[in-house]
């Protein structure tokens, strides 16, 4: 049996859970409710370590902005993306608007951007809104399990 950790998605505390076990809806230790989500986390400085640092699952991040056209356009694509493989992969939301800060440490030049986390770390980014099959081959050829 395979142990993995994963943050809470409604209050961020840091789940251990057997992998082959994350399809069955599981529940957190400290709230009590359920640990993943169909929709994506939203981020903010407060709890972007925490998501980024303590979820063994990749983490895909769309960097994204109000006034942004391709934003608008490809938020219902992550959204289904995140109710499809939420037992696989994280996904979450940064406003760039909002979270300067972040998104200036992370040098955000263009929106919308994706980039993908393993274990707290940087391993691939790509700028554009993408049709879900093209996010799909994009995540596989950077090893994400589908």
């Amino acid at each position: 049996m395979s142990i993995v950790h994963v943050t809470c998605s409604h209050c961020g505390s840091k789940n251990r859970l057997p992998q082959e076990r994350l399809g069955d809806r599981p529940v957190c230790g400290k709230c009590k409710k359920p640990v993943l989500s169909n929709r994506p986390l939203q981020l903010s400085s407060a709890n972007v370590a925490a998501v980024l640092n303590h979820n063994d699952l990749p983490v895909l991040v769309d960097c994204w902005a109000s006034w942004c056209g391709p934003c608008k356009t490809f938020a219902p694509i992550f959204d289904q993306a995140a109710s499809q493989w939420q037992t696989k992969l994280r996904l979450a939301k940064l406003n760039t608007e909002v979270e300067q800060g972040v998104a200036g440490r992370w040098k955000i030049r263009s929106i919308p951007t994706l980039i993908l986390f393993r274990q707290g770390r940087e391993v691939a980014r790509m700028s554009g809104a993408l049709p879900l099959p093209q996010l799909q081959q994009w995540l596989q050829q950077q090893g994400v399990a589908l």
